[in-house]
């Protein structure tokens, strides 16, 4: 049993997204369909030593080795029972592969990021738990999980390394202003730690695209030249605006539209590529590869500063 997502593929720049439905002990779950692969009915999976409780060990379906994170186990915290009709959900997201086992798929829905609220404290049990947003699906409310957070907390290597700035050695600071869309509080502090490092001493944070584009709008309005903005640099999946839709705002914008923007985001692959490209962005790059963002970076700004002296 097999079932791909790659005929799955929304307009570009739409500002929606589809949310694949599924359940863990009767609660229903959701995660953005770009991130799935393929949906395979539960298999044996070899157990690997010292690993984390939810790390149920590795299976290898074709040709490639998979790691099977037991997602009731990491929900719960307890051992639970796992049932012969339980489902492996098959990702891929910050270059990497990962199986969820969950009990089962419900379908798919094709809704507005705008239909996607934050949750708060009391949902998340933190400021930035492991559910990214509460859906309204038909008439379901469905808990977005955030699929990199439970797999950092599982492996903290594989998430955003800020000493990848250290290994570029001394660096001079910039001041020049960099405006940032990315909707995880943890990932917003740890991109904004490592571009200080890096020597980028004037970013300004948003937690979703539509805030970052108000705060365009209201700088056009108030007569502030777009060049006030160095970059942007945005992820894809965020409330109510996502990074696509964001980076098409910009450039369709007359006035805007020579601010470079960078896509920085786990879902990055050769699909979405062609959708980042449909929209204007000026490079894509993958989660968590900082050291690449800040080299990006610097050309992209040092090519901006040469185009304005010629």
């Amino acid at each position: 049993m097999g079932q791909s997502n790659s005929n799955i593929l929304l307009e570009t720049g739409t500002n929606e997204i589809e949310i694949m439905e599924f359940t863990v002990n009767d609660n229903l779950f959701g995660i953005n369909v770009a991130k799935v692969r393929e949906i395979m009915l539960s298999a044996p999976v070899k157990s690997m030593p010292h690993v984390h409780p939810a790390v149920e060990g590795i299976f290898k379906p074709r040709d490639q080795v998979i790691t099977v994170i037991n997602l009731p186990r990491f929900l719960v915290d307890t051992d639970v029972e796992k049932q012969a009709k339980d489902l492996f959900i098959v990702t891929n997201f910050n270059m990497m592969y990962v199986a969820f086992r969950v009990h089962s798929v419900v379908g798919i829905s094709r809704i507005s990021w705008r239909d996607i609220q934050k949750p708060d404290k009391t949902i998340s049990g933190s400021a930035d738990g492991v559910a990214t947003g509460i859906a309204q699906c038909g008439d379901d409310l469905v808990t977005i999980l955030d699929f990199e957070k439970i797999v950092a907390e599982i492996a903290p290597e594989t998430s955003i390394q800020v000493n990848e700035i250290d290994q570029m050695g001394p660096r001079d600071r910039s001041d020049r202003p960099i405006y940032i869309a990315e909707d995880s509080l943890l990932l917003s502090q740890m991109i904004r730690e490592a571009l200080g490092k890096a020597g980028y001493t004037n970013l300004h944070a948003y937690p979703n695209g539509q805030e970052l584009w108000d705060e365009l709008l209201q700088m056009k309005a108030q007569g502030i030249a777009p060049e006030e903005v160095a970059m942007v640099i945005t992820d894809i999946e965020m409330p109510q605006m996502d990074g696509h839709h964001l980076t098409k705002l910009i450039k369709d914008d007359l006035l805007l539209r020579k601010i470079p923007v960078v896509l920085f985001s786990s879902l990055i692959s050769e699909e979405m590529r062609i959708k980042g490209k449909q929209v204007g962005a000026d490079e894509q790059l993958s989660k968590p590869e900082i050291g690449h963002l800040v080299s990006v970076m610097d050309q992209l700004l040092s090519k901006a500063v040469s185009t304005k002296k010629a």
